[in-house]
């Protein structure tokens, strides 16, 4: 029997804390929030949303939905202000993972941005669309040596080491290959930013990086350490190991403390710890390394209530951090990177969704039933993420109804905006759209239930173009070998 049952009532599929978390519903349903729309989201004279100088009503025809529409001059400019914020002196890296297409590697690299890959598929999407092999980093925490290798022979700028058996794959792969391979050492500097447990990356209880504080494993009956460790932590003995490596170049040390975070304050406790550790390498080594990196995580407005930092703000921010730390460590400032993923693309995309059903139980909610789901936004069932929700095909002057938008799936989970206020005319066929999902979205898509993952379009200037083309059950059975 599970633990975990219990009766079934009204509300046995809510997944509310208790009391609920319900927002005020807006005084005005028609009204697009500019903190988490596409900079260029406008009401059209009759009512309907337009993004990048195109009707939703007429994209949703043309393409069909679900779709994502990304607001190209919006990434753009996204790309532009990050780059001005930081300058010529430090680097900003686009972190692919967020969303990764040809299309974005070409806008990328006109923008001036670098771009960090996690796999040996995103370093693919960026050779192929010509990102110079020097300004791609690669991550991973289980790189393979054929992912390795692929990154080696492309002459990739930086890889960024995450274990001890790491350092000896990408030595011996760089020997093999005659190559002097620049790299970085991940480290958890045992900050844990205020997010979602499972996207908190730098307390040392997790899969990412090499401890930077020393005996960081719990001890034994008989006193010892349960597993190995050195003096100065994990961190410090990986400097030791690829120091000694002639087919390695240690240039700098990387950290990252979670994301979707608002506050800069967790990146002072993680830079003061990272310089600690660059200050020991030139105490033991004589070496100062020539780069930090204090990865990315920065949040997004995904609902009115959120009100992230400007890049301006964050880089003079994060500027006096480093160089505050490094002056009281005697050091010279080294040059910065850091890695927005999210906060370039998520806010220059939204996903347009038709209404099916639309379904009332009395005295809880309204449920509202869209032609897609956890397959092309699985962030909410996974993250409890909150989005905002708008009807986009038309204006309406109803009174707002407390709805809850659903997918789909044969889940009941399968939750895209939890609690919304939408019209009460709300009908079947009307086009909804949620902001703020050109994150995580598109790239963390799937084919549950076989659903058909949704297209990409990019909008501009009154012009629509696919980038990434919708799937076809076609595209299913070409896979299902029989």
């Amino acid at each position: 029997m599970s633990r975990s049952a219990h009766p079934a009532g009204p509300r046995h599929a809510d997944v509310l804390p208790e009391g609920g978390h319900y927002v005020a519903p807006p005084t005005d349903l028609n009204v697009l929030d500019a903190r988490v729309w596409p900079k260029t989201a406008t009401r059209t004279p009759t009512g309907s949303v337009a993004v990048g100088g195109l009707d939703v009503k007429d994209l949703a025809e043309e393409f069909g939905t679900p779709l994502y529409v990304l607001d190209e001059a919006d990434f753009r400019s996204r790309c532009r202000a990050w780059r001005d914020a930081f300058g010529e002196d430090a680097d900003v890296f686009y972190a692919g993972k967020a969303f990764l297409s040809r299309a974005v590697v070409r806008w990328l690299t006109e923008e001036g941005l670098n771009l960090d890959v996690c796999s040996g598929g995103e370093l693919s999407v960026a050779l192929a669309a010509g990102m110079p092999p020097e300004r791609i980093a690669l991550h991973g925490n289980n790189k393979s040596s054929a992912e390795i290798e692929q990154a080696v022979q492309a002459g990739v700028g930086r890889i960024v080491l995450d274990s001890f058996q790491e350092i000896a794959r990408v030595a011996h792969i760089a020997d093999r290959l005659g190559r002097r391979q620049p790299v970085q050492i991940r480290v958890t500097v045992g900050v844990e930013a205020h997010t979602h447990e499972f996207i908190a990356t730098a307390h040392e209880d997790q899969k990412f990086g090499l401890a930077l504080a020393g005996d960081t494993y719990p001890r034994s009956a008989g006193g010892n350490p349960t597993q190995p460790g050195a003096p100065g932590g994990q961190a410090a003995e990986a400097v030791r190991r690829v120091l000694k490596l002639d087919s390695l170049e240690l240039v700098g040390i990387h950290s990252h403390i979670g994301s979707q975070i608002f506050d800069t304050s967790g990146f002072e406790v993680a830079a003061h710890r990272v310089v600690g550790l660059l200050a020991d390498i030139r105490d033991e080594h004589g070496v100062e390394l020539p780069e930090i990196d204090l990865g990315g995580g920065l949040g997004i407005a995904y609902t009115p209530e959120d009100d992230p930092s400007e890049p301006h703000e964050i880089a003079v921010s994060l500027r006096k951090i480093v160089e505050r730390e490094c002056r009281g460590a005697g050091l010279s400032v080294p040059r910065l990177s850091v890695e927005p993923g999210r906060a370039v693309v998520g806010p220059s995309a939204c996903t347009v969704y038709e209404t099916g059903t639309v379904k009332e139980l009395p005295g809880l909610r309204t449920y509202v039933s869209v032609d897609g789901g956890m397959s092309d936004n699985v962030r909410t069932a996974l993250y409890d993420a909150e989005y905002s929700i708008s009807l986009v095909s038309r204006s309406s002057d109803a009174e707002p109804m407390l709805s809850r938008v659903v997918g789909k799936h044969c889940e009941s989970g399968d939750i895209v905006v939890r609690d919304a206020f939408l019209p009460a005319d709300l009908s079947p066929g009307d086009l909804l759209a949620v902001p703020a999902t050109g994150a995580y979205c598109r790239s963390m898509a799937s084919n549950y239930n076989h659903a058909l993952r949704p297209p990409v379009v990019a909008v501009r200037d009154g012009e629509a173009r696919v980038i990434v083309r919708r799937e076809t059950e076609e595209d299913l059975l070409r896979l299902d070998v029989g």
